[in-house]
C-alpha cells in the first residue's frame, strides 16, 4: 500500500534524524578546537532537542515494525555517547575548565570510562523508570563549569564525584519518564529549558539571574531525585 511506503519511509527519516546527532557531535568538535565555544555549546543544544525528541517520533511511527533491520536503542545510545560525553569532556580540557596536565587527562579518561561503563549496563534504567547512577549529563556540566568560572581544581574534584556516581545504585529522575512528580519535572523542564536557551544566546557573557535560575533546576533534579530515592518505598506515588 502506498501509505504504508510513506510511513516506511518516515521511518527511515527518524533514523537519519537520530543519526544527524553524530554529525552534530563532529561540527562541535570542531568548534570546539578553534575555541569556538559559544557555538559549541549551541550545537550541544541542538543535540540535546534530536534526543529528546526523537524517541517520541519513533514510538509514533512504530519504527521496530517498519524498519526491523535497524536497531534504533543502538543508533540512539552511540550518538547520545559522542554528544553527552565525548564532546563535552573535549571541550573541558580545551576551555581550561580542568587541571591541566597528566592530571586533567587523568580525570577526562576517568569521565569516558565510566560512563562507557553507565551506557553499556543492561540495569541502566531502573523497573521504575529511574536513571541508575548518574546519566552522564556530562554537556550541562561542561555548561555550568564554563560560566561559573569555578577554580579548576574544584572543577576536577566535582567531575571526578560525578563520574564516581555513575557506578552508584543511586537514582536519578529520567525527567520525561519517571511517574512520581512528573508533571511538575517537565513543567520545570520547560522554563530551564526557556531559561537556558536565554543563557546560550548571551554567551560568553550572560545574565546571572538567569544563570542562577537555570541552577535552580538543577538542585530541584538532585534534590528531588534524592527525595524520591528515599520515599520509594512508601505505600503510593506522588503525582503532582
Amino acid at each position: 500500500m502506498a501509505a504504508e511506503r510513506v510511513l516506511r519511509c518516515c521511518a527511515w527519516l527518524v533514523h537519519l534524524y537520530t543519526a544527524c546527532g553524530a554529525v552534530i557531535a563532529l561540527l562541535t568538535l570542531n568548534f570546539v578546537e578553534h575555541d569556538n565555544f559559544r557555538a559549541a555549546f549551541i550545537l550541544m543544544a541542538v543535540a540535546l532537542f534530536i534526543d529528546s525528541t526523537d524517541g517520541t517520533l519513533a514510538r509514533a511511527i512504530q519504527i521496530r515494525r517498519r524498519v526491523p533491520a535497524l536497531d534504533g536503542a543502538t543508533l540512539d545510545n552511540i550518538v547520545d555517547y559522542l554528544n553527552y560525553v565525548v564532546v563535552p569532556v573535549r571541550l573541558m580540557l580545551r576551555a581550561g575548565l580542568l587541571i591541566s596536565g597528566a592530571a586533567g587527562l587523568a580525570t577526562a579518561a576517568f569521565t569516558i570510562l565510566a560512563s562507557a561503563y553507565g551506557f553499556c549496563r543492561v540495569d541502566a534504567k531502573t523497573a521504575d523508570l529511574y536513571f541508575r547512577g548518574f546519566p552522564s549529563y556530562w554537556n550541562l556540566v561542561a555548561f555550568y563549569l564554563f560560566c561559573l568560572s569555578w577554580p579548576r581544581e574544584f572543577n576536577t574534584l566535582l567531575v571526578v564525584a560525578l563520574a564516581t556516581m555513575v557506578f552508584m545504585p543511586a537514582k536519578f529522575i529520567y525527567p520525561n519518564r519517571t511517574v512520581r512528580m512528573r508533571r511538575l519535572t517537565l513543567a520545570l523542564t520547560a522554563i530551564w529549558a526557556v531559561v537556558t536557551t536565554a543563557l546560550l544566546i548571551q554567551l560568553p557573557s550572560f545574565n546571572p539571574i538567569l544563570l542562577y535560575a537555570s541552577l535552580a533546576f538543577v538542585v530541584y533534579y538532585f534534590v528531588m531525585s534524592a527525595i524520591l530515592q528515599v520515599t520509594s518505598s512508601g505505600p503510593a506515588s506522588i503525582r503532582v
